[in-house]
This record gives structure tokens, sequence and C-alpha cells, in this order.
């Protein structure tokens, strides 16, 4: 059974994709594992995309030992080679990793980014004293929750001007990113909340973190792609042919 789900595993990562990805979200995610020396975190690079008809699609994961640009561009370039040109490929989403940029500088030079909200605040947050958190993080939210890039950069001076003198590095921090964090307002309306962040691939990874909690054990680093494989593919079995609403509640 163990050989069986290992050449599932391995044809899985060796699948042609389609070419009709319109929006790439790219994420690092770790996972607490349980094994014979302890708790151990495991980091998966993971990659999700939208296709031009608004079918979901998990189309590979593997397990890294860091963020790092070669890793990252391995990844991705295994993804070009199997068949995701990028040609329909509108944006990538990421949180915002050096090691991720320098690689897509590489696979994908010509891709428009959008920086994920929700990294992005989790950094302001981290610069903030509690009682600055409240007003100080409603305001940033404010930017991305307009209703056009000009209402956003507007949102984004006022935030920052109120908060430049009380919170310096926390303004910087959502400053040195702003171009990136707007990306997405180019979207068709309807596809902009989906686009701001990566919390798809973290949606996906809570069920994988559900399965494996309750496991005593991973001998090694295939028996923790098979629980991960199982999981993934069980949810793209789910999605094919059910094309998301945002792509079909519009004229």
């Amino acid at each position: 059974m163990t050989k069986s789900l290992d050449r599932e595993v391995a044809r899985f990562h060796e699948a042609p994709l389609a070419a009709d990805v319109l929006y790439l979200l790219l994420d690092g995610v770790y996972l607490h594992v349980k094994s014979a020396i302890g708790v151990q975190r495991k980091l998966v690079l993971c990659a999700y995309g939208v296709s031009a008809l608004g079918e979901r699609r998990l189309l590979d994961f593997r397990l890294g030992t860091a963020e790092s640009q070669a890793q990252w561009e391995a990844f991705l370039t295994n993804l070009r080679s199997r068949g995701l040109e990028g040609r329909l490929l509108r944006l990538v989403v990421t949180d915002g990793c050096p090691g991720l940029h320098a690689a897509l500088d590489t696979v994908f030079p010509y891709v428009p980014r959008q920086h994920c909200w929700v990294h992005k605040l989790r950094n302001v947050a981290n610069h903030l004293r509690r009682n600055q958190q409240e007003e100080c993080m409603a305001g940033a939210r404010a930017i991305y929750q307009a209703e056009t890039r000009r209402d956003a950069v507007q949102a984004y001076w006022e935030w920052a001007t109120r908060w430049r003198a009380e919170a310096p590095k926390a303004v910087a921090c959502l400053e040195r990113d702003i171009d990136a964090l707007l990306s997405f307002f180019a979207a068709p309306a309807e596809h902009r909340r989906m686009v701001r962040t990566t919390n798809a691939i973290e949606r996906c990874f809570r069920e994988v973190r559900r399965r494996t909690r309750p496991m005593s054990c991973f001998n090694n680093n295939a028996s923790c792609e098979r629980i991960i494989y199982a999981v993934l593919s069980h949810l793209n079995r789910n999605w094919e042919g059910k094309p998301l609403p945002q792509f079909t509640h519009h004229s």
C-alpha cells in the first residue's frame, strides 16, 4: 500500500499542468509534525492556481528546508516545465519572502505581484504597542477595503500621516511594499478579495493539520508527503468542474 501511495505522489509531482492559470498563489506553510524525537516543523512550499474559468487547483507542493531562492526557483521551474508557462497569468500572490521574489525574477519576471495583506499586517502589528494596535490596524485595513486604487492611495496617506510620528517603524513596514500591496486593484472588482491574500493556501492546510494532529509519528519525509498529497488531492477532486462564484455571477 505504501509503495502504491508513493507512486501516486510521484505522479502528482510530475503530472502535466494546464497553461490556463490566471492567478497563482505561492506560500511556504509550516506543519508541526510529531516524530520519534519530538515535534518538528516541516516547511511545505505550495502553489495554488485559479484558472481563467474560475477553477481552483492545488498545483503542487514540496517539502523544503528553507524559503530560499534556490528552493523556490527549483519548485517554480518544475511547474513551468510541466506546462505552467504563464501566458495567461495575470497576478502572482506571495507572502513577500525575498527568496521567492528572487526566484520569480528568474521564472516569471514579467508577471505583476501582489503582496499578501495578511502577512503584511502581521508584520506591521509587530511594530506597534498594544494600546496602538486597534486604531492603527483598523486604519491599515481601510486601505485594502477601498473601492478603487485611487481611494486606497488616499487612505494610505491619511493613515501614514496619522501614524508616522507615533509608530514610524510600522508605517515604514507597510510603505516599503505599498505598490505591491495595491496590485490587486488591477483585477476585476469581483476577484479582488480572492487575490489580495494567500489565505486560500492556509485554508487548505488547516485540513492537513486537522488530519495530522492525531498521528503519533511520521517516520520520514515520504510519510509526511503521503498525507499532504491525500488531503490536497481530495480537495482538487471536490473542486473539479465547480468554478468559483466570482467567475460565474457577473454579466
